[in-house]
């Protein structure tokens, strides 16, 4: 009996690809703790992106100077949650009106941004935005193209899981 070795995938038994879409609104904390409950997301890691300062920190972040946005990375398997329901999930997690930050919190690395990686990931966000104006909604979530993702310090990965209690400035409402 001849047996067959390499790469599973080549033989379709594992031909599914994991995805990564990076969305911001406001504390990052907050996002990545809702994000990291959807089925089908199988991992999160919070950050920067849109910055022009490399390897920011989050003390750097703060001081509202480099321009990057507290940003949550998900990775995510497409067979099981498509990126358009991410999007609406993103959109009901958070006050997508809010022009100045998110809740309390109020600064630039607090808005609310949706960093696309495709052509199709635009579309998808564009989609929806227009339906959510359609439907009487100030948006205030802007649109920009995915940059380098910068991870933040790891005391702020998984924040919520860690100190056992629930976002202050996320909460969850069914608008789709």
């Amino acid at each position: 009996m001849n047996f067959v070795t390499g790469n599973l995938k080549t033989f379709g038994i594992m031909n599914t690809e994991l995805k990564k879409a990076y969305f911001a609104s406001g504390c990052f904390w907050g996002t990545e703790y809702y994000f990291g409950k959807v089925d089908g997301v199988k991992q999160t890691a919070v950050g920067y992106m849109g910055g022009h300062v490399p390897t920011p920190t989050y003390e750097q972040v703060c001081t509202k100077q480099t321009g990057h946005l507290e940003t949550v990375e998900v990775e995510y398997n497409p067979a099981q949650v498509s990126y358009g329901d991410l999007v609406k999930f993103f959109f009901e997690t958070h006050d997508f009106t809010q022009h100045d930050g998110q809740g309390p919190d109020i600064g630039p690395q607090y808005k609310s941004v949706i960093f696309y990686t495709s052509p199709q990931e635009k579309e998808t966000a564009e989609k929806l935005i227009e339906l959510l104006q359609q439907k009487g909604c100030d948006v205030a979530t802007t649109l920009r193209p995915a940059e380098t993702f910068w991870k933040a310090e790891d005391y702020h990965q998984q924040y919520y899981d860690h100190k056992g209690t629930t976002p202050y400035c996320h909460i969850y409402r069914k608008i789709f």
